[in-house]
């Protein structure tokens, strides 16, 4: 009887103690700054902002020669072989391109220098001078961080444009920054020749792919530009070699265009010291990250969550290898029947993701189980259910034994998506719900480390650390940076509020960005330096701090819209609460300060809708049809209810009426960033007639 007791008590003490330890332990310290009074907190591990990890390296394109030399016959950069391209056809009539991609071939580090040094010797010798500046304009892939090394060796600023980027924005781009060469692929060359007569300073054009289109000849002629591929600037640089021109700190390495929630994009300015900076802090929050690591490169480097990652990679000596987010897993959309995606073949250990592709991740595990059902169904929710009972804390879930068994039984299949070998993720670019976080902490075994930061910090500002499980937070402040609040009495949020400070998020430290290009006034409203020499950025996003110092994001001041009888409602923080609904591939809230209710606009999962709609029996020609059912909107409706009664949502944050629409928001159609967030203005006046019906109705 006395084993039993002790056997029972031992588990139950040392779960305690780990519970306590964990509450109690310090991610986030106050700290005494300048500049507009506010609460202010740093990362325990500093007392200052980190600048730089790497002693005597002060620009992006020294730590590249310095990890070439250090990993110089390790793999760096790898890209799948293309065996072959099909188009697929429906029944519907529909056309799909289908992929059948081969194994990863690599550059080593030591391969990878030449060819980036022979680039850089290439620009130069095409006629680029080093105070000009080139544009890339592509979807991620080895020759983008080529070109992007390449053009660091000869202190050229770098301007990235999303390859999803419509004509207007495009035009925008280029003329604003007067870019006279453009880097880009075959598909986006295509878009450059489309605008050419709108294009004032651009000369040279440089294809990533051999095929360039029969029409660029005629736009040579008429436009006096050279069009040139990839691999011959990489050759006319190895037959005439120059010498490197390297930037120092304070130059500007790029300047990246924001793909725009909102009106035209808005170009930011960041030195090679602000990229420094936030790798280096990154390097610290992922431990044992290092050369023996495989990273998954597939979101827009455009993106500054992705151009920093693939910098910090480099930098440890970690591979990178290429894919996309349609050729990711053996079942996305682009991959050839038999052939396996991305993270089958490549095994990663590190990536990165924004929380629609992790909610995709998600919904695509749930729907594969349901499918399944019976016994493998009743088993898959036991495994998580225990499993979840164990990360809350609970010594009566799954530890131990138990957790190896379920994880080899059950999860170890769900793993298998993702290549079987993650060990950490990293989450950014917007607020992933908790139900998700969960989901995947679970199902994968490896913790997800919630970001948050924007174009204008770098990508850096906070950081969940490796050991900390809690969800719904972005952790504490990176060591690159002091994160503060300051009141914003209008909506209410006061650094005096308990028991948590809350207010509008200031970030300030060396990763803090310069400003905006040729935007003096948009400068001056976001960006502030204070009596210290600091720079703060204002993000107009609310936080909240817990007594650990961690960050919690609780709304935005540009989302929030006062209802009739002035209720406040935070759209986003209610997007992300109905968003779990296993109905919804994606939703935009809509309210209207002439009326006392929001609305939604609606795109339904399609797999889930017919799924539903077959097993009731309601017949549909197709998904557009099925979406104009009533039926159809009771039942999606119903589930956004039940989603909003389990977060606690108010009755005036939930939608009273939605609109189903049977399209999906992509980049390629302009509704959603390549990041894939709403643009809210252009979708509120593409469906302006919808959403008007649903309050006139």
């Amino acid at each position: 009887m006395s084993a039993y007791i002790v056997g029972v008590l031992v588990p139950l003490l040392v779960t305690l103690l780990l519970r306590n330890s964990k509450n109690s332990k310090k991610r986030g310290l106050l700290v005494d700054v300048g500049g507009e009074p506010g609460y202010a907190i740093r990362n325990r591990r500093v007392t200052s902002p980190v600048q730089t990890a790497w002693e005597g390296i002060s620009s992006l394109a020294e730590l590249f020669e310095r990890s070439c030399k250090l990993y110089r016959d390790k793999h760096l950069l790898g890209t799948r072989k293309l065996i072959a391209r099909e188009i697929e056809v429906t029944e519907d009539g529909r056309s799909f391109e289908k992929l059948h991609l081969g194994d990863y071939e690599w550059l080593t580090y030591g391969k990878a220098f030449e060819v980036v040094c022979n680039f850089a010797s290439g620009l130069a010798q095409l006629g680029h001078k080093r105070e000009e500046r080139v544009a890339i304009f592509a979807d991620t892939r080895e020759e983008w961080f080529i070109a992007l090394q390449g053009c660091f060796r000869r202190n050229v600023t770098v301007v990235t444009i999303y390859a999803s980027l419509g004509e207007e924005a495009l035009c925008h781009s280029l003329n604003e920054t007067e870019a006279t060469t453009v880097i880009c692929g075959h598909k986006e060359l295509k878009k450059i020749i489309e605008i050419s007569g709108q294009l004032d300073t651009v000369k040279r054009v440089i294809c990533m792919d051999d095929e360039i289109p029969s029409n660029a000849s005629y736009v040579e002629q008429s436009k006096s530009w050279k069009i040139t591929s990839f691999a011959d600037v990489e050759i006319l640089g190895r037959q005439n070699p120059l010498d490197a021109d390297l930037p120092l700190s304070a130059d500007i390495a790029v300047i990246m265009y924001t793909s725009g929630s909102t009106g035209l994009p808005k170009g930011v300015m960041m030195t090679h010291a602000n990229v420094l900076a936030t790798g280096s802090a990154v390097m610290t929050i992922v431990p044992g990250l290092g050369s023996n690591d495989i990273y998954l490169a597939y979101l827009p480097m455009a993106h500054i969550l992705e151009l920093a990652a693939e910098n910090v990679m480099a930098a440890v000596g970690t591979a990178i290898g290429y894919g996309s987010p349609l050729t990711l897993t053996d079942t996305s959309s682009k991959i050839k029947k038999g052939t396996k995606g991305d993270a089958s073949m490549l095994l990663p250990t590190v990536m990165t993701a924004v929380p629609a592709i992790l909610d995709r991740v998600r919904d695509g595990v749930l729907k594969k189980v349901n499918a399944t059902g019976g016994l493998s169904k009743k088993l898959f929710h036991l495994a998580y259910d225990r499993s979840l009972s164990a990360v809350n804390g609970s010594w009566f879930g799954a530890w131990g034994l138990e957790r190896f068994l379920w994880n080899f039984l059950v999860f170890r299949k769900v793993q298998a998506v993702l290549g079987g070998r993650i060990r950490f993720l990293l989450s950014g670019g917007a607020p992933l719900s908790s139900d998700t976080q969960r989901f995947i902490n679970i199902c994968l075994g490896a913790p997800i480390g919630q970001g948050y930061g924007l174009t204008e910090t770098t990508a850096g500002a906070t950081f969940s650390e490796f050991d900390d499980r809690s969800v719904g937070r972005v952790g504490a402040p990176l060591p690159c940076s002091f994160i503060k609040l300051i009141d914003w009495p209008e909506g209410g949020y006061l650094t005096s509020d308990s028991p948590k400070p809350r207010g509008e998020i200031v970030v300030g430290g060396p990763n803090v960005t310069l400003g905006y290009f040729k935007n003096e006034e948009k400068t001056k409203e976001s960006y502030k330096v204070d009596e210290r020499g600091m720079r703060w950025f204002y993000t107009g996003d609310i936080g909240q701090f817990h007594a650990d110092g961690c960050l919690e994001i609780i709304d935005r001041k540009k989302d929030i819209v006062k209802l009739q009888h002035g209720e406040y409602v935070s759209l986003g923080k209610v997007e992300a609460v109905l968003q779990v609904s296993p109905y919804i591939d994606n939703i935009m809230l809509h309210a209207d300060p002439f009326h006392s209710y929001c609305v939604a606009l609606v795109v339904p999962s399609q797999h889930t809708v017919e799924d539903w709609a077959s097993k009731q029996g309601i017949p549909f020609t197709d998904f557009a049809d099925l979406c104009k059912k009533e039926e159809t909107k009771k039942e999606v409706l119903a589930s956004i209810q039940k989603e909003a009664k389990r977060a606690r949502l108010q009755r005036f944050e939930i939608p009273a009426k939605i609109k189903l629409l049977s399209e999906l928001w992509t980049p390629e159609s302009g509704l959603v960033t390549a990041a894939l967030k709403l643009k809210r203005d252009i979708i509120k006046k593409t469906f302006s007639e919808d959403l008007s019906n649903l309050y006139a109705s």
